[in-house]
């Protein structure tokens, strides 16, 4: 700033010197103020008014702010070597300081664009590839980057070095920054696996029972994954043992739109017989089983007909003859039962089967899928389902096994004590 004003040449030249940074302070403080209102009151009313997304991103406030606070640096490396007797060294350790401010800058200006575009990520709720993938992680892994890079060039600058040959003795520290960068590392290469493969997204209900996560995926960043559990505490995980052990994500029910039902009923195994015509008389006033049992009835009495014209007398004898049975008549009524019933999706796998005998009864398991993957639908219609066949058991004769409990052999006691009493 080399301006021929007679009192200020008169000046000792450190003063001069003096005068000339002030001036190119003042200076610097202008200029941003002059580019943060034009940022701000213009180009920011201007963004505000514009419907377009990217350029929302772009030119999102923060990073304006951050863009108008790079101006005092640049402002300085153009007029420090006009300042007048000012000494070379000077020149040279104030243009280093400003070009690693401008650098630093430059560095913040980049990670805010990256945080616009993870909050226009998290606000839409879209990106290109696919709706729903969290994009946090490469967000972290961009501004780790950017940080590191920016650490190289704003050392470089101070020392007035190229940043090549920083990086050049880097290669000795490489078995030191893989160390350090160890966990980094993997994280990334398990989140480039989880999103390429669509392993994980936010909003996922997952299963990892030995980490004691159950629950929602509520964000997906770098180096964890913090799953919302059911009973709401928070349980974080290392996005790394996301690809060295299993978990399970119930992603595919949601999107199925159904949710499984299989839970089994446990008959008494001494209540299960044949079916007597009385009994077919008043199952026959069920609705559901009506139309079963006049079909079976054919088969039965086709059946029995054959056998009676190769077996003779014998097949008069009841062991010789086929006959419906009380639990395979309950079966059927399940199974028409489910059929109709308006919580059940009928276009998914529909069971009903008995399951091996054991000592704890007959199991009669029921398969199938609620139409509301909602887990409160979903366990109000499973309740309705087995409070109805609990209590229409004894319609077909049947039990529920039940393990004698210390009332049940209570009362036997006394029950025998009674008897020997009376006896």
């Amino acid at each position: 700033m080399n301006f021929d004003i007679p009192w200020l040449m008169e000046q000792d030249p450190a003063i001069q010197a003096m005068l000339g940074l002030l001036a190119m302070c003042a200076l610097a403080y202008v200029a941003r103020w002059l580019v943060h209102t034009l940022l701000q009151q213009g180009v920011g009313r201007w963004v505000q008014a514009m419907q377009g997304r990217w350029a929302q991103v772009v030119l999102h406030r923060t990073v304006l702010r951050r863009l108008s606070q790079i101006v005092p640096s640049l402002v300085i490396q153009t007029t420090v070597e006009l300042i007048p007797h000012l000494p070379a060294v000077a020149v040279s350790i104030i243009r280093n300081v400003a070009v690693a401010v401008t650098v630093l800058h430059v560095v913040r200006i980049l990670m805010a664009l990256l945080d616009a575009v993870q909050e226009d990520h998290e606000r839409t709720g879209v990106t290109i590839s696919a709706p729903t993938r969290s994009i946090k992680s490469h967000i972290q892994l961009g501004k780790l980057a950017l940080m590191l890079i920016g650490s190289l060039v704003i050392i470089a600058a101070l020392i007035d070095r190229s940043p090549l040959i920083l990086l050049s003795g880097l290669g000795a520290m490489s078995a030191v920054l893989l160390l350090v960068f160890k966990d980094t590392l993997l994280s990334f290469t398990a989140g480039l696996q989880l999103a390429s493969n669509d392993m994980l997204r936010v909003g996922d209900w997952i299963e990892m029972p030995q980490l004691g996560a159950d629950g929602d995926v509520i964000d997906i960043a770098l180096h964890t994954v913090k799953v919302q559990n059911w009973d709401k505490t928070i349980t974080t995980i290392p996005t790394w043992r996301l690809m060295s052990e299993s978990f399970r994500n119930w992603r595919g029910m949601s999107e199925a739109g159904g949710r499984r039902i299989k839970r089994t009923i446990r008959l008494d195994a001494a209540a299960v017989r044949f079916l007597e015509p009385p009994d077919i008389d008043r199952l026959k006033h069920i609705a559901l089983i009506r139309p079963y049992l006049e079909r079976k009835l054919q088969e039965v009495q086709g059946t029995n007909t054959e056998l009676s014209q190769k077996l003779g007398e014998l097949a008069k004898d009841p062991a010789n003859q086929r006959r419906l049975t009380n639990l395979g008549t309950f079966r059927a009524y399940i199974d028409a039962y489910l059929r109709q019933h308006p919580g059940i999706h009928q276009n998914m796998t529909l069971m009903v089967r008995a399951m091996e005998p054991s000592a704890q009864g007959v199991p009669m398991e029921v398969y199938c899928f609620t139409s509301s993957t909602a887990w409160v639908v979903h366990e109000g219609v499973q309740s309705d389902i087995f409070d109805h066949l609990l209590a229409i058991l004894p319609e077909f004769g049947l039990r529920l096994f039940q393990e004698p409990t210390g009332h049940d052999i209570g009362d036997g006691l006394r029950a025998g004590l009674a008897v020997s009493a009376r006896d």
